[in-house]
């Protein structure tokens, strides 16, 4: 799939560059991506290059992963450019860079169900130690700013239908391994903050809601990853439970901008929710979107234990975004939107291929 082929594509990062104000504060800075191939951080990637592209930005951008052949497979035609460069890295490894980071923004680990579920230690671990090594050497560096990439999973269960503030946390069952993700990001938050405490090291942390978007892998176990290639198949999408749970949804290049704009404008040692506040909603109604995307049906089947034990227990994970929203930021696509433009770039980049 070859998502520059996209015209789609391609126009959504020119509108989300456009909504940018700060790219002259990033003019020829060096910015550290982990996780750079994944649903959120390739996204996030993709728009520093596009700023590059289309605004001068100057901006070199450091892609760490595990794999260079999967990096060259997500980032096709744009390997190669002087302004991108592959790193490796391992989130349980040693943080050893022959390069400065001005910026750095940390999304690598285990984020999908499946993964999460299968590997509850390394999940764990990754989490906690990864963000030691980087806020480390971020300190030896004298990075500008570290952003982690947190999860609205650190909240844990609450009895209401409202939002979750960043202010505010509910109930999480220790003794269940499937806690070894939101346990985790809770403790390299704190990780964070007490480096800015300590060493004065300006981090800030952001909690996405749950995003979707093409840039999902067909792997990715989330639900409306699911949701989307089963609608560019023509296949009915299956939910396994009423969808009743509620969710704050975002598309993946609104995310991106969240990301991007807390890092410049966020407030040293701070929670920012990723959440648009026009795609707060269930489960059901989101599959109602793709559903209509790809003109297929939604059916209901019963999961199986193994299937149950992956799920997040959160029967409401949606998000306040008044904070972000303080800060400047606005989400440009709707659920409506959203969903569309993503089962049709995923069309347009299979096209190319």
């Amino acid at each position: 799939m070859d998502l520059y082929g996209s015209q789609t594509y391609m126009k959504d990062l020119e509108k989300v560059a456009d909504s940018m104000p700060f790219l002259d504060e990033m003019r020829n800075s060096s910015v550290l991506v982990t996780g750079a191939t994944g649903l959120i951080c390739s996204a996030v990637t993709d728009l520093l290059l596009w700023c590059n592209e289309s605004r001068g930005a100057g901006i070199t951008v450091y892609a760490a992963g595990r794999s260079e052949e999967g990096f060259r497979r997500r980032f096709g035609s744009y390997c190669g450019r002087r302004d991108l460069v592959f790193v490796p890295y391992d989130t349980a490894g040693q943080v050893k860079f022959d390069f400065k980071a001005d910026y750095i923004i940390h999304g690598a680990g285990n984020a999908h169900p499946a993964a999460i579920s299968n590997e509850p230690v390394e999940t764990m671990l990754d989490n906690f130690i990864g963000m030691h090594g980087l806020l480390q050497y971020a300190r030896q560096v004298s990075s500008r700013r570290v952003l982690f990439i947190s999860s609205s999973e650190v909240y844990g269960k609450k009895n209401t239908l409202e939002p979750f503030a960043e202010e505010e946390y509910g109930y999480v069952d220790l003794l269940n391994a499937r806690a070894s993700y939101p346990v985790s990001k809770r403790a390299a938050e704190t990780l964070c903050v007490s480096y800015g405490a300590e060493y004065d090291v300006y981090t800030v942390i952001v909690r996405p809601g749950h995003i979707y978007g093409p840039t999902a892998s067909e792997k990715d176990s989330r639900v409306s990853s699911a949701f989307a290639y089963d609608a560019l198949s023509g296949r009915d999408l299956i939910l396994k439970s009423d969808g009743s749970q509620i969710r704050s949804y975002c598309y993946v290049l609104d995310c991106a901008s969240a990301i991007i704009w807390t890092l410049m404008r966020g407030k040293s040692k701070e929670a920012y929710n990723i959440s648009n506040p026009s795609s707060v909603m269930t489960i059901r109604e989101m599959a109602e979107g793709f559903a209509k995307a790809g003109n297929v049906s939604i059916r209901f089947e019963i999961p199986d234990s193994k299937e149950k034990s992956a799920f997040n227990p959160m029967n409401n994970s949606s998000l306040k975004s008044d904070k972000l929203q303080g800060i400047g930021w606005r989400g440009l696509f709707d659920a409506g939107s959203g969903t569309e433009h993503t089962v049709r770039i995923m069309a347009e980049a299979s096209e190319k291929v």
